[in-house]
Order: C-alpha cells, then sequence, then structure tokens
C-alpha cells in the first residue's frame, strides 16, 4: 500500500525515512505541538516551499531545464485567487475556484508560449530568456496597481470557512484553538501531501522516465525516438501548474499578495538552493531542503542571540556571532552543505546506504 502510494520510489535509506517522517509528523502536528503564530507561520511557509520547490525540481532535477520563471507561475497563482477574492464582497469557494481556474489557464498558456518559443535554444539562453520574461512580469504587477494593487499590494477576505474569527470550537482542543486559522493551515498540509504525491506519480511514470533520459542525454533520447521539444515542453507547463497551485495556497494563508510577496528574484535564489540543498532530481529533497532552510532562515537569528549572551566580552567572538550577522552565517552553512553535500541531503544519504548495503552483501 505504502510502495503504491509513493509510485514505489521508496526512500532507499532507513535515515533518510526517519528524516521524512518526523519532518511530516512535525508539520501535522505544529498547532498541537508549537501553537505560537511565528511556528504555524513557519510550518505553513514549509508547507508551500515543498510544493514550489517541487515543481523546480521537475524542471532542474528531472529534465535538466534551468527557468528562472518559476516564480512568476507562483505569482500568477497567488494573483488569482488574490483578485478574485478582493473584488468580491463576500468570497467564497466558488469564488477562489474561479480565480485559481483563471490563474492555472494563464500559466498554462505562458508556460506553453515560453516552452515553445524558447527550449530550442541553448541551456543559457533559455535561462537569460525565463528571467527576462519574469522581470517583466514583475515589472507589469508593480505598475497595475488598479488591478494588482501595485507596490502595495492586495488585502483580501477568503471564504468564512478559512477566517481566523471563524470558531469551531469556543475552548482549545489539545492546545490548539480550531478556528479558520486552523482550517487554512490543514488545507495547505493535506493539499502539500496530494501534490507531492501526484508529482512523485509524475516523475515514475514512463513520462517521467523520458524526462530523465532527456536529462542524461537528450541527442541519445532523440536518436531512439522521443521528440525532446514537446516532452521538455510539457514538463515546463506541468512544473508552471503546480507552481501556479502553490502561489494559491500562499494567498489563502497570507489573505495578502504583493510583488514582493510571490515575485521576487530572492524567491527564486531560495529556491535554487533548496533544491541544491535537498538534492536534485529526489522530490524527497523538497521535503528536507525546504525545511531545513526556512527553519534556519527564521530561528538562526534566535539561536545566534542566545550565542552572543553566552559569549558576550569576548571581543572577536562576541561580534562574529552578532544576530544581525545572520545571513553571513546562512551563507557559511549552506557553503558547507553543499561542501558536503554535493548531492545533496538525501542523494547523501542514499549513496551512505547503497554503500552499507554493498559492504554486508561482501
Amino acid at each position: 500500500m505504502l510502495k503504491s502510494l509513493l509510485s514505489h520510489d521508496l526512500p532507499r535509506s532507513r535515515l533518510l525515512a526517519a528524516l521524512l517522517i518526523v519532518t511530516v509528523l512535525g508539520l501535522a502536528l505544529t498547532p498541537f505541538i508549537f501553537p505560537g503564530t511565528k511556528a504555524l507561520n513557519v510550518a505553513a511557509k514549509i508547507l508551500i516551499f515543498i510544493t514550489l520547490v517541487a515543481s523546480y525540481d521537475l524542471l532542474l532535477g528531472y529534465t535538466g531545464i534551468v527557468s528562472f520563471a518559476h516564480t512568476m507561475f507562483f505569482g500568477i497563482g497567488a494573483y488569482g485567487v488574490a483578485i478574485a477574492c478582493a473584488r468580491a464582497e463576500d468570497p467564497g469557494w466558488g469564488t477562489v475556484a474561479l480565480g485559481l481556474g483563471c490563474a492555472l489557464l494563464a500559466s498554462l498558456l505562458l508556460s506553453l508560449l515560453i516552452g515553445l518559443f524558447s527550449l530550442r535554444v541553448k541551456a543559457i539562453f533559455f535561462a537569460m530568456i525565463t528571467m527576462a520574461v519574469a522581470a517583466a512580469f514583475l515589472t507589469l504587477a508593480s505598475q497595475l496597481s488598479e488591478f494588482t494593487g501595485g507596490e502595495d499590494g492586495l488585502s483580501f477576505k477568503v471564504p468564512e470557512a478559512l477566517r481566523p474569527s471563524t470558531e469551531y470550537l469556543e475552548e482549545p482542543w489539545l492546545g490548539a484553538m480550531i478556528d479558520g486559522k486552523f482550517a487554512a493551515y490543514y488545507l495547505l498540509f493535506f493539499a502539500t501531501i496530494a501534490l507531492l504525491l501526484l508529482m512523485l506519480r509524475i516523475v515514475n511514470s514512463p513520462f517521467g522516465r523520458v524526462l530523465q533520459a532527456i536529462r542524461e542525454n537528450d541527442f541519445r533520447a532523440e536518436a531512439i525516438g522521443y521528440r525532446t521539444v514537446v516532452y521538455r515542453t510539457l514538463s515546463n507547463v506541468i512544473a508552471a501548474l503546480f507552481a501556479c497551485l502553490s502561489g494559491a495556497l500562499l494567498a489563502l494563508w497570507l489573505r495578502y499578495n504583493g510583488p514582493d510577496t510571490s515575485l521576487s528574484l530572492e524567491i527564486m535564489l531560495d529556491i535554487l538552493l533548496i533544491v541544491v540543498i535537498g538534492g536534485m532530481g529526489t522530490l524527497y529533497g523538497a521535503v528536507l531542503g525546504s525545511a531545513l532552510f526556512v527553519l534556519a532562515q527564521n530561528y538562526l537569528q534566535d539561536l545566534m542571540k542566545l550565542g552572543a549572551i553566552a559569549v558576550e566580552g569576548i571581543p572577536v567572538l562576541s561580534q562574529l556571532i552578532a544576530p544581525d550577522r545572520w545571513l553571513l552565517w546562512m551563507g557559511v552553512l549552506f557553503v558547507l552543505a553543499v561542501y558536503h553535500f554535493p548531492f545533496g541531503v538525501v542523494g547523501r544519504l542514499r549513496l551512505g546506504a547503497a554503500a552499507s548495503a554493498v559492504k554486508k552483501a561482501e
């Protein structure tokens, strides 16, 4: 049953399986174990990044396509829901479905055009084209203030079931308030699980095997009869649609969307970092990479505050561990992660498990 659910793509490492179980259980129980607002927001961000990073891994890790337009589709999904809900007096699920449907259609058409007109060029030129398209879309979203809210973005209501003011129980249950925020979090959780399992199914299908063959050697794949441009375009479209869905989840959670929230280059860089840290070509890497990166991004500064108190008075060390230098240490941790885990966390754990199995066999 579990093998079928995971599309027969098992972790292949006991330690990796344990880490995935701990991560999923931690996210599932966050409202009960860590009921604070910050912890819930951090967990929600991890869930959104899991889907977003996994969708980008379909392009980079499984097909070998480097695109900088991924956040554009993420932003289209967020703006689709935001615009539809902002223009409705009392938005319901029909409003959300309308906004999401329009966003998915726009993402489908744009990704199809980008794929058909750009994927015939060399990799570096395709990357530059996607960067130019993403920058143009960001500028457009910032300037169309009557439609997108401009730089200020859009604040809007969500369906009543997801509003924080909606209380399902008057008293806390197991330490958690059962309200609209609670419902919104579990919408994110179950949607992320469903989308991740669907992506696992795609990459382990015959279609996914062709994508991996194109990644390894596109000339050989074309020589044996596969139209590589068609498969690359389909991969681009599928990844864009998943990114669009991830953006819609972000909008429903935040009840706000703006250019910096879903379209900035910083988000694109975060996606690239997480893919490398987690491991390219392994959707499980999106889970562990997102959890590690977002936790470090949100709690490293707090840990450094504790460290600064411990070494207070020591001249050089106290300056190095100052909380305002947390970005420096984030960079150091990333360099160390790439050095010690060149194939990402998942790749390293799988290689270690395979080496152990060979030794036992000998």
